[in-house]
């Protein structure tokens, strides 16, 4: 069995480049290896297989390294204890989330779980946890359908009650809206926006007519066409694609996954659609993704929410976010992603709130922890309870900064996303200005 990517993982499989970022307690937080009659488990799953594994991409790395710097074990509350990461893979389906997530808490009894990437695999795993009243972290989903969609009745605002257990941290609608239509406006256009947006949680949020991007859209002068919720894994966007054609769509936008969008820019081609811009998320975030689309990827954009260059460290290793992306190309060979920062922060969360809990080994006293948090981490802070989230959803809610980035094809035939605005999260640098397609 591969024990990184199916169970524990042993500190044998530890990369040797986790030096580099500063790991192996360079900050004094951890205490050296002792006989330890308690161990600490943490329950971490994602989508490792399937046509969302670009987000776990980095799971290995992040979690290796993790390993490596509490590698001596934790001091909490007057006790010594080891650390384990049982690790498991979503395959990008929610009803396996949710089988994994139970197995966390019956089978392996972890005292926390942390999830990471998309509605899909976040919500069935906090939903899991909420029943079952064990403290659970997520990231990486905006935060409107990962509160409202777990909702017993996400139409209803009235009904909407916070949560016990689950705590989420990341960007919501709001931010993603701003960030696109900022970078919109850099750009003469005829403000005909096409939308792609698929029958699952971020697609129905992002088309949502009261939260998501149509009534924010028109408010700013902006004709959306929407030709309808489309399945993952479609093999035929010729619908979508005459729609924008006759609605003379200069913009595209969407929520997409990155096999969908790869098929949908190639038909497109040939069919002769060519927006001067295209913000699409999720399909747009990984470089894996542009290479697949040669040439065709040059000036397409999307959301940012980490990279090297963001002015954040770690609270876990004082490593800067520069050495965290250098580390990992260097280990891996391939270039830097963004969910490198969000993995890292889970856990980051997860030892604060320990270090801080009144019993590491009672749930309640983890959750009360958690929801206690004001840490500055790779990813900026994380506070919750703060006024840029609606009263509704504080409690469970932190958010992250935002900003907006334009791939660009290298003469090394490499992509790299430069980012071109910065308006919502001004300390984070510009590189540049948005580019139309050529």
């Amino acid at each position: 069995m591969n024990r990184v990517t199916s169970g524990r993982m042993s500190r044998r499989d530890l990369l040797k480049t986790s030096a580099a970022i500063g790991f192996a307690g360079s900050t004094g937080l951890f205490a050296p290896a002792l006989r330890a009659a308690q161990t600490i488990k943490l329950g971490y799953v994602s989508p490792r297989s399937g046509p969302l594994a670009a987000f776990g991409e980095a799971d290995d790395f992040v979690i290796r390294g993790f390993l490596d710097t509490v590698k001596g074990g934790l001091d909490l509350g007057g006790s010594h204890y080891t650390v384990e990461v049982v690790v498991k893979d979503s395959q990008s389906n929610p009803n396996r989330a949710a089988e994994v997530t139970k197995e966390l808490i019956v089978t392996d009894e972890v005292d926390m779980v942390l999830v990471s990437s998309t509605p899909e695999t976040t919500n069935p795993v906090a939903t899991q946890c909420e029943i079952e009243e064990v403290p659970c972290i997520s990231t990486v989903a905006p935060w409107q359908p990962y509160f409202i969609g777990r909702q017993g009745n996400p139409g209803d605002p009235a009904s909407w009650k916070p949560f016990a257990s689950t705590f989420h941290f990341f960007w919501g609608l709001e931010d993603v809206i701003a960030v696109f239509t900022n970078m919109w406006g850099q750009v003469q256009t005829n403000k005909s926006v096409g939308a792609l947006f698929p029958n699952d949680g971020d697609g129905n949020a992002w088309g949502d007519t009261t939260v998501g991007f149509p009534p924010v859209l028109s408010k700013q002068g902006y004709k959306l066409t929407d030709p309808g919720r489309y399945q993952n894994l479609t093999d035929d966007f010729s619908a979508q694609i005459s729609a924008f054609r006759a609605a003379e769509a200069e913009i595209l936008t969407g929520v997409v996954i990155p096999p969908d969008f790869t098929t949908f820019w190639t038909q497109a081609s040939q069919r002769g659609f060519r927006p001067k811009v295209a913000s699409v998320g999720k399909a747009l975030l990984f470089p894996v993704a542009l290479e697949a689309l040669g040439k065709a990827g040059h000036n397409l954009s999307s959301e940012v929410w980490w990279t090297p260059t963001h002015p954040f460290k770690s609270s876990l290793t004082g490593a800067p976010a520069s050495a965290f992306g250098d580390a990992y190309q260097q280990a891996t060979g391939k270039p830097w992603t963004q969910p490198i920062g969000f993995a890292h922060a889970l856990f980051e969360l997860a030892v604060d709130a320990l270090k801080r809990s009144a019993d590491p080994k009672d749930p309640a006293a983890n959750v009360a922890a958690i929801g206690a948090a004001d840490l500055q981490t790779l990813v900026g802070p994380i506070r919750f309870g703060q006024d840029n989230v609606p009263p509704f959803a504080r409690k469970n809610v932190a958010k992250t900064p935002l900003v907006g980035g334009q791939w660009r094809l290298g003469a090394d035939g490499k992509y790299q996303i430069v980012v071109t605005d910065n308006q919502t999260a001004p300390q984070i640098p510009a590189a540049g200005r948005m580019e139309a397609i050529a």
